[in-house]
């Protein structure tokens, strides 16, 4: 059971549209419109990855009249996204070496 939930959640960040709605969110909350525009998928397609996230409780999302906000998880989310970052950052060149990423760019 406890190898299916790590499963479960693990797979949301491997999966590139729900990583791209979590590292969106990294700089605060946003709507669905706001989601869509910065990732350039469909609408439909980000609604059904926010499902998920949701689900799992990767994100928060609270109502402002018609429109959806989404935020990360303060608790636990937020946290572990600041422990991967240190790591992938300040691994002392190991993911940049693994030839897999493109971190030099992206600093």
């Amino acid at each position: 059971m406890k190898q299916i939930s790590y499963e479960n959640f693990f797979t949301n960040f491997s999966n590139k549209t729900r990583l791209g709605i979590i590292t969106a969110l990294m700089d605060g909350p946003l709507s669905v419109s706001e989601i869509v525009e910065k990732l350039g998928e469909e609408q439909s397609n980000v609604s059904h990855n926010l499902e998920h996230l949701r689900k799992c409780s990767i994100l928060n999302v609270k109502k402002e009249g018609k429109k959806r906000i989404y935020s990360l998880n303060k608790e636990t989310v937020e946290p572990m996204l600041e422990l991967v970052e240190k790591h992938v950052y300040g691994c002392g060149g190991s993911c940049e070496e693994c030839g897999l990423c493109n971190l030099k760019e992206e600093r």
